[in-house]
């Protein structure tokens, strides 16, 4: 992440009346060295998720043009008292520099996004909202106080407190989780406690401290939703393409993530639709309106990449009769940004033991490889590639329906088998 910009790259953001990175003030008088102190904070929340610093210019109208303010050393100054004065807390990482820009010395602030978000400015929250400034909803503090978890322990292993012990099912953990966590034959000669095994599994904070982590609950907890509301899935089926069509089917799949992921999988196989074709041997020609295993796929990832901790929301499965959307909560995490969302190589695990977890179940293979395999499973069954929408609040991903089923092709009915005349009967 860059800490500077070229004096090209300056000038070009001082044109830019849209960007979301630049701030810009005719003069440092009245309410500008408030709305400064609101900028310089609303840059080190950097809630889009841009990564890169903002630059407010001093000395510009809001048309980008300069104004002619005489900038000295008094100014520069004061602009870097922003910083030291105790109002924006933690403080912020900014440098204060004067250039000559199109001609015109202008002075400039760049703030760099703060690595211990939410920053405040007098105990308020500011962020950027497009090209203007706004003070935090609660859901957007939800999302900066995550970004500052990313440098720490991760959600997934902090204790959920008021639950114990009772409300973990040992037998699913024993019967279940444990023989595919490790070999048989190490576990008979393992004399540990149960309490022990739920502490190396991280299903609980320590052997001392017998409280279940949200590892825990998600993968044993028999009411999970009962302390992380959004656990669980929304399936609805419209009979159209929008919303406003007639849901045909509704399901709420609950419960330990392996059993809502199964109810969900059950729900979406017996959704799609294929229809059987013979031609003029005895070869079969099958088409189904979705690769089924791209779908798993697709929703695995989403369940081990959501936000538990940010949203109340569920993932929402919505299928329509030309795609199925798939709605995650919460935005890109870690390496991943908005920008390289979906690129080989880039991973970024919001909750690294429950993906562990759920590759120990057999739910996911490997890291990284959900959204390549969901794609070649797309491709070989006709479809086209899935598509994202990507932002600070959620991934929702768009699955068309195949083009050739023939449902979608005029002359060919859905579900028909068509098989050649039997042997013996006339033509007529």
């Amino acid at each position: 992440m860059p800490s500077t910009y070229t004096v090209t790259e300056l000038e070009a953001m001082l044109g830019d009346l849209e960007s979301d990175l630049v701030e810009r003030k005719a003069s440092f008088a009245g309410q500008a060295p408030d709305a400064v102190r609101q900028a310089i904070c609303a840059f080190a929340n950097d809630l889009p998720g841009h990564r890169r610093p903002g630059v407010i210019f001093i000395g510009v109208d809001d048309g980008g043009r300069p104004t002619g303010l005489e900038i000295n050393d008094a100014l520069l100054l004061k602009l870097v008292h922003c910083k030291t004065d105790g109002n924006i807390l933690p403080l912020p990482t900014m440098t204060v520099a004067q250039h000559s820009l199109h001609g015109h010395n202008v002075a400039t602030v760049t703030v760099t996004p703060s690595d211990s978000p939410p920053v405040r400015f007098r105990g308020r929250i500011w962020t950027r909202t497009g090209p203007r400034r706004a003070l935090a909803t609660a859901q957007d503090e939800r999302i900066l106080n995550e970004k500052r978890r990313h440098g720490d322990a991760p959600f997934d292993v902090r204790p959920v407190r008021g639950a114990s012990l009772d409300d973990l099912d040992l037998g699913r953990f024993q019967f279940l989780y444990l023989p595919n966590a490790f070999d048989p034959d190490v576990l008979e000669r393992n004399d540990r406690t149960v309490e022990e095994r739920l502490a190396a599994t991280k299903m609980i904070v320590s052997v001392d401290d017998p409280t279940p982590t949200t590892l825990g609950v998600l993968m044993l907890g028999r009411k999970p939703m009962h302390f992380l509301p959004g656990a669980y899935l929304q399936l609805l089926r419209f009979d159209g393409e929008d919303r406003s069509a007639p849901v045909i089917d509704a399901r709420r799949c609950e419960g330990p993530v392996t059993e809502a992921l199964n109810l969900a999988g059950m729900w979406m196989q017996a959704h799609v639709r294929t229809s059987v074709e013979f031609g003029g041997t005895t070869t079969e020609i099958r088409r189904s309106t979705h690769a089924f295993t791209a779908l798993q796929e697709l929703v695995h990832n989403a369940a081990m990449h959501r936000a538990y901790e940010a949203s109340n929301s569920p993932i929402q499965i919505c299928w329509f009769s030309d795609r199925i959307e798939i709605i995650s909560p919460g935005g890109p995490f870690g390496d991943v940004t908005v920008d390289n969302f979906g690129r080989p190589g880039r991973i970024g695990y919001r909750n690294p033991n429950l993906a562990d977890a759920m590759r120990v179940m057999g739910l996911v293979q490997r890291y990284g490889a959900g959204i390549p395999l969901a794609r070649r499973a797309l491709q070989a069954n006709n479809q086209a590639e899935p598509e994202f929408e990507v932002d600070a609040q959620r991934v929702s991903c768009t699955v068309r329906t195949r083009p050739d089923w023939p449902g979608n092709v005029p002359g060919l009915a859905p579900d028909a088998v068509s098989a050649p005349p039997p042997t013996g009967a006339s033509a007529g």
